[in-house]
């Protein structure tokens, strides 16, 4: 696909979903870009199952950029388990204010986060390899960004172990869930006590490329009220295992 018709794809699907970003050619351009080094990586790499240009513009960069809306000016995020980089990568093409730490166990994730980073010259990441409850227990980590992200990677329960710890008091933790997250909910509500949160609200998104079908995903706004206690996070294989 020639960038003439895919910036037309990305406009047709930004115009017709009400929660996502303003798009221009820069933008559009860079994403572009995205999409043709992700597929090329993606031969000897699995990074993504989704290969096709317009499903790829609807289920990995609108969906990473619904979150837009609830983070502040200039804020600083950590994205955990960043995997081929969403929501990172769109967010920092979208919103070059942000200052992003993209955070994944995987290494070869982390070198393709940054060297694509690199390729698209965004300036506003930095990804680093390191395990989520590592990082949460390290001083220069720990209770620093205004707002931590995780989509798409563990149960609501044990993701606010592991994220709510790197939140600053009064800041965010924003979980991108799918439809149906009302039992994660239910079962995280002793973790978010326990880890100096409270819940915000989850709010129903809806993504579609032809205003007929519909995809939509639940986004969870966790608020930080509290310094979490130090025992927290805990390791991985007690978070797993008996989730709070």
């Amino acid at each position: 696909m020639e960038f003439t018709e895919f910036n037309q794809l990305c406009r047709n699907i930004f115009a017709i979903n009400a929660d996502l970003p303003q798009v221009d050619d820069d933008k559009t351009f860079k994403l572009f870009l995205l999409t043709k080094r992700m597929l090329e990586v993606n031969r000897s790499m699995n990074l993504t199952a989704i290969k096709e240009e317009k499903a790829i513009i609807l289920k990995h960069y609108a969906d990473s950029l619904t979150i837009c809306k609830y983070l502040p000016k200039n804020a600083t995020l950590a994205d955990i388990g960043c995997g081929a980089g969403f929501p990172t990568l769109p967010l920092a093409i979208f919103r070059p204010d942000l200052k992003i730490t993209a955070i994944d166990s995987t290494a070869k994730r982390i070198n393709y986060v940054n060297e694509t980073a690199s390729f698209l010259n965004l300036d506003n990441i930095s990804a680093i390899s390191v395990r989520a409850e590592e990082l949460g227990v390290l001083k220069e980590y720990r209770e620093r960004f205004d707002v931590v992200t995780a989509r798409a990677v563990a149960s609501l329960p044990v993701l606010t172990e592991l994220c709510l710890p790197l939140v600053k008091i009064g800041g965010t933790f924003i979980a991108m869930k799918a439809q149906k997250a009302d039992e994660e909910i239910r079962a995280s509500q002793n973790a978010i006590q326990k880890c100096g949160g409270v819940m915000l609200r989850s709010e129903i998104c809806s993504l579609t490329d032809d205003k007929i079908n519909f995809e939509n995903r639940t986004i969870v706004l966790i608020n930080k009220v509290s310094s979490t206690p130090k025992e927290f996070p805990r390791h991985f294989s007690k978070i797993s295992k008996k989730p709070l």
